[in-house]
């Protein structure tokens, strides 16, 4: 393994041989939750010089002018100033604390910047949440040589990760609420010409599984999802549903419904590196939220722990009520998004040998408060850095629920550029119930869709 830098925070949880790691930790390991870490695992002390805080428990409070019908959220720090700005000029000094994606931007764009604002550790949990993930760590087992999960559910899988599939399963377990609503969302492409383009307008409905407590028998499925689009015009009346299984055997089941052919057909395309429709082909399936999906045709390696400038705490981004104003040519608008510094897992992903994918290498960055990937680098065929990527974080903080769902990449070849679930003034509604499960159903689809 390579010497880290003094850039690093290592904590001795640094990639350990995978085939030892497929045991959950030992109980008195397990012991360090909820003191020197918190309860998902982050470190609870801020760093240093002060730059990170300490961790408090989250943001839980809304802000004056919040309307929990509308779901959408005031800036609870709208009135804070930016600390620093980073831009090609002074990039230099603050390179190590940004990621290659973020450098390349300023490399390509003079005008592109880096608003850097004071950190607020604002992720917070139900107190279920925690309650199963202090569990999980002494239960949650790796399978089926580290692409399946046993042992755990209702919580984050491995609070105190070993290697990089365990942070990876953090990542696609995490913790969204049980069940979102979009009831409007956008995504929008920007050509190398400055263009706004919408892609791809609908509702979209997330719900967790994994974290339904009413029900005694192990989880099978991590999230299932369902979308229904509305427009543009020539998409208007189709629908998807994808279902997440924990069995790595079972993988992804895709559904799709088209209002030509008036019938839901299995979609086993919609994974992988497969163009997402919805961003206009200008992404991948596995590209939503900067990773979905199996784990199967990557090499996860766990670098170690990283101080990063990544989006966060975004609400004046992610519910802007005029999408002309956040997405210019060739990037989006400086003024809308919000940097802050946090303490992210580093995972390197490698093709494996004999797969296929367009991607041959990924870095990704994942959040140690909500196990969220915030940032990612991803190379093509020939090993160049080719579509940086970055999730909008904001906290639902009526629900005590994160979310990233707002995404989307950088084309540094094409000069382009798209955001995907994109709310605006539409707002994200957190519900608490799951909904029937005959509503998850190939016919429940069809039903759904516009004939």
């Amino acid at each position: 393994m390579k010497k880290l830098t003094t850039a690093w925070v290592c904590a001795g949880l640094l990639s350990a041989p995978l085939g030892a790691a497929l045991a959950a930790v030992s109980a008195d390991e397990a012991k360090k939750l909820g003191a020197e870490l918190t309860e998902v695992g982050a470190e609870k002390a801020g760093n240093k010089d002060g730059t990170i805080p300490a961790y408090t428990g989250g943001l839980t409070t809304p802000p004056a002018g919040y309307d929990k019908d509308k779901g959408v959220r005031p800036d609870p720090f709208a009135s804070e100033k930016p600390l620093v700005q980073i831009d090609a000029k002074n990039v230099d000094k603050f390179a190590d604390k940004l990621t290659e994606g973020t450098k390349a931007l300023m490399k390509a764009n003079a005008d592109f910047r880096v608003d850097v604002y004071p950190t607020h550790r604002t992720v917070a949990y139900p107190a279920s949440v925690l309650e199963n993930t202090v569990k999980n760590a002494t239960r949650g087992k790796l399978s089926d040589n580290g692409l399946g999960l046993t042992g755990a559910r209702g919580g984050i899988p491995f609070p105190i990760p070993k290697n990089g599939n365990e942070v990876m399963f953090n990542h696609i377990a995490r913790w969204q609420g049980v069940s979102t609503v979009m009831p409007k969302y956008s995504a929008y492409n920007v050509d190398a010409a400055g263009k706004l383009v919408l892609s791809t307008q609908g509702v979209w409905t997330v719900e967790l599984p994994f974290y339904d407590d009413s029900n005694a028998a192990y989880p099978t499925l991590f999230t299932r999802a369902k979308a229904n689009y509305t427009g543009p015009a020539r998409r208007a009346g189709e629908a998807v549903m994808t279902n997440d299984f924990v069995d790595e055997g079972k993988g992804r089941r895709a559904y799709q419904y088209l209002p030509g052919q008036r019938r839901v057909r299995l979609a086993p395309d919609l994974a992988y590196d497969t163009p997402n429709s919805s961003t206009g082909g200008m992404s991948t399936i596995d590209d939503i939220y900067l990773f979905n999906g199996s784990q199967d045709r990557f090499n996860f390696k766990l670098v170690g722990k990283k101080e990063i400038y990544v989006p966060y705490n975004d609400y004046r981004f992610v519910y802007h009520d005029k999408p002309e104003d956040l997405f210019k040519a060739k990037f989006i608008n400086p003024d809308f998004v919000r940097w802050e510094l946090h303490r992210m897992w580093v995972v390197e992903a490698t093709l494996k040998e004999g797969a296929r994918h367009i991607y041959s290498r990924r870095t990704f960055y994942v959040d140690e408060d909500s196990w969220m990937i915030l940032a990612s680098d991803q190379y093509d065929g020939r090993g160049q850095l080719w579509r940086p990527g970055f999730a909008y974080l904001t906290q639902h903080y009526e629900s005590a629920v994160p979310s990233n769902a707002v995404s989307g990449h950088y084309d540094l070849i094409a000069g382009t550029y798209y955001i995907n679930q994109w709310p605006g003034a539409n707002g994200i509604k957190v519900l608490n119930t799951l909904q029937s499960d005959s509503m998850w159903t190939s016919d429940a689809l069809a039903s759904q869709g516009v004939r």
